[in-house]
This record gives structure tokens, C-alpha cells and sequence, in this order.
């Protein structure tokens, strides 16, 4: 399937989709395999350096081996200051790329403002899978908008996974 192919609506700016925070604030997921892409971006101090390439690149892997998923989703998460793991929904294996499947509860809650907000909103999203009974085993972050597109939006909404035990 190619991208153009899917739900994914990127008409307003032709580059991200503007998301819809009704499909994913405060939802339940529970995934079982779900195929991933693995990549890694490089950070200094928690800024990622070459985010945009690296989406690019796996993007481009992922078009031409036509295994997008109906809705694309992509999830960071910062293993150190100096990088993150990302994590490209496929559906699809790809040959000779590095795959995880991610099985689990994960819920989910959406944020909206500045990137340098995202200690703010671990710690909200910490408060919220608290409320729930449960505890964060991980967390991800899902930047549905690039800050060109959000520029162009007027907005910047993220959303936040959290893998709970």
C-alpha cells in the first residue's frame, strides 16, 4: 500500500497530516506484534540532530517496499541525550531492515504546545497512567507534525504512549 493510499490526510500542508486529537486522547491500545521499523536519531542534550533525514530514509523504505499501514504512526523514544530509537508502524515485514514488534497495553493522552514542553508532559502523563491503576513501563512520544507544518498549522500536538506493566 502506498501512502497516498491511506487515511493519512496531508492536503492543508503537504507535508504532515493535521491530527485529530479525538482519535487519540485518552484511548486504550492493546497490541499484540505490532510491526514496527526500528531507526535511531542522533541528539545532542535531548535536540534531535538528524530527525528529518532519518524519517525521510525510512519513509522512503517503507513507500518502496509499499507496506505502510492504514494510519502511519511513528513513536520516539529518548534513550539517552544523545539519541532515540524510532519506531515506524509497518504492515508488513521488510527484508533486511531492523524490525520490533511491540506488544502490550499502551494508553494514550494528547498534548499541544512547544517541544521543549516534553518533560512537562512525561510528568502529566505519569499522573494520568497513575490514575488509571497503572505504571509506565515506557514511554513514547508520537510528533504527529514536523515544526515546519506545525508553524503552518498554528499548532503542535503530540501524543504521548505510555507501555504500562
Amino acid at each position: 500500500m502506498r501512502l497516498e493510499e491511506t487515511s493519512y490526510d496531508n492536503s492543508v500542508t503537504g507535508c504532515c497530516a493535521d491530527l485529530d486529537p479525538a482519535a487519540w486522547d485518552e484511548k486504550e491500545f492493546h497490541w499484540k506484534d505490532k510491526l514496527f521499523l526500528q531507526d535511531h536519531i542522533r541528539a545532542f542534550l535531548h535536540m534531535p540532530v538528524n530527525f528529518g533525514s532519518v524519517i525521510s530514509r525510512d519513509h522512503a523504505l517503507i513507500q518502496d517496499n509499499e507496506a505502510y499501514p492504514m494510519d502511519p504512526l511513528w513513536l520516539t523514544e529518548e534513550v539517552s541525550p544523545w539519541g532515540s530509537d524510532v519506531h515506524v508502524a509497518l504492515d508488513r515485514e521488510i527484508p533486511g531492515a531492523t524490525i520490533v514488534k511491540m506488544s502490550g497495553t499502551f494508553l494514550t493522552k494528547v498534548f499541544e504546545g512547544p517541544y521543549r514542553n516534553a518533560p512537562q508532559w512525561a510528568g502529566a502523563m505519569d499522573r494520568y497512567v497513575d490514575g488509571k491503576g497503572h505504571e509506565v513501563d515506557k514511554l513514547y512520544f508520537y510528533y504527529a507534525t514536523c515544526p515546519k507544518c506545525a508553524k503552518k498549522l498554528g499548532r503542535n500536538r503530540v501524543v504521548l504512549f505510555a507501555k504500562v506493566k
